[in-house]
C-alpha cells in the first residue's frame, strides 16, 4: 500500500506494474506514486529542498518523467524511499535506468527553470521489507553539488518536531483527489503529527498494513481530507523547519481514520549511519 506510479507509464510497463503490489495509497505494498490531498500550490523558492525524481525513459515526457519525490539533506545527497527505486516501481532494476535524474528548483514539471541533475549512485536500505514497508529508505548521490540553501536539516530522535499535535507540511506533485488527477505543479498540505497509538489502531496488521513506531510516524487529520497520495512517495514531511518524515504508504488517500504513514527520519539517520 505504497504511494505509486501508474500515471506516466507506457502501456506495457503499466500492465506489468499492475500485476504487482506497489507501496503508497494502495491496500497492499505498492511501488512509487502519490500527490497531496487537500493541499494548495507551493513554490520551490520557499522550499528549495523539495525535488522530483525523474526518468523519461521509464515514465515518458508528459510529466517530465516524474514518478516520486525526494528531499535534499546534503549538497550531493537526496533522501527518498526504497519502494520508489524497486523493480516493481521502475519495471527494471534501478541500475538499468539510464536517465535517472533529480529535478531541482522547478514548480511546474514541464517548465524549463531549475536544474535536472543526474543521479551518480543509488542506495536502497537492505533492511527494507516490501510486505510491511518497514525500512522504506533510499539515498541518491548527485553528480553535481547543490548550494547549502537547498539543504534541510534532519530531525534527530527526541526532537520536539515529532511531538503529537505538531503542525507539519507534506509536499509533492502527486494525485490531488485520489482519483488519478495528477498535479503539474508542486503542492503542499498542512497536516498534524498523530500519536503512535492512533496509527497503531489504524494499521494493526493485515491487508491495511502494520504500523511500526520505531521506523514510522503518521500524520493527517482525524476527519481526513489532508494527506499525501499516489505520486508523492519519497517526498518530505516537514515540521518546525526540520525533516521528520518521507511519504511512504497508507490506506487510500485522505480518508478519515486512515492517516498517511511516513518513514521516520530519526530512524533513517540510524540506518544510514551503519554504512549499509
Amino acid at each position: 500500500m505504497s504511494r505509486t506510479v501508474f500515471h506516466a507509464m507506457s502501456g506495457a510497463l503499466a500492465l506489468a506494474a499492475a500485476t504487482v503490489a506497489l507501496p503508497f495509497g494502495l491496500s497492499v505494498p505498492a511501488a512509487a506514486d502519490s500527490i497531496v490531498i487537500g493541499g494548495q500550490p507551493a513554490h520551490v523558492k520557499d522550499s528549495p529542498w523539495v525535488v522530483a525524481l525523474s526518468s523519461r525513459e521509464r515514465f515518458g515526457e508528459a510529466r517530465a518523467g516524474q514518478f516520486c519525490g525526494g528531499v535534499v539533506v546534503a549538497p550531493r545527497k537526496v533522501l527518498t524511499v526504497a519502494h520508489c527505486l524497486s523493480r516493481a516501481a521502475l519495471g527494471v532494476d534501478v541500475g538499468r535506468v539510464r536517465d535517472l535524474k533529480v529535478i531541482v528548483g522547478r514548480d511546474r514539471l514541464r517548465g524549463t527553470d531549475g536544474q535536472e541533475i543526474p543521479v551518480q549512485a543509488a542506495w536502497s536500505n537492505p533492511r527494507f521489507d516490501p510486505l510491511t514497508n518497514a525500512g522504506d529508505l533510499a539515498v541518491l548521490t548527485l553528480a553535481d553539488a547543490l548550494p547549502a540553501k537547498n539543504v534541510i536539516p534532519m530531525a534527530e530522535s527526541g526532537d520536539t518536531a515529532y511531538r503529537p499535535g505538531t503542525s507539519a507540511m507534506v509536499y509533492g506533485w502527486g494525485d490531488t483527489t485520489g482519483n488519478g488527477d495528477y498535479a503539474s505543479s508542486l503542492h503542499a498540505a498542512k497536516v498534524s503529527v498523530l500519536p503512535d497509538s492512533t496509527c497503531e489502531r489504524a494499521y494493526p496488521g493485515g491487508r491495511n498494513g502494520t504500523y511500526d513506531a520505531s521506523a514510522m510516524l503518521c500524520a493527517g487529520e482525524p476527519q481526513g481530507g489532508y494527506d499525501a497520495c499516489q505520486g508523492d512517495s519519497g517526498g518530505p514531511l516537514v515540521a518546525r523547519g526540520r525533516l521528520i518524515g518521507l511519504v511512504s504508504w497508507g490506506d487510500g488517500c485522505g480518508g478519515a481514520g486512515s492517516p498517511g504513514v511516513y518513514t521516520r527520519v530519526s530512524a533513517a539517520i540510524g540506518w544510514m549511519s551503519k554504512g549499509d
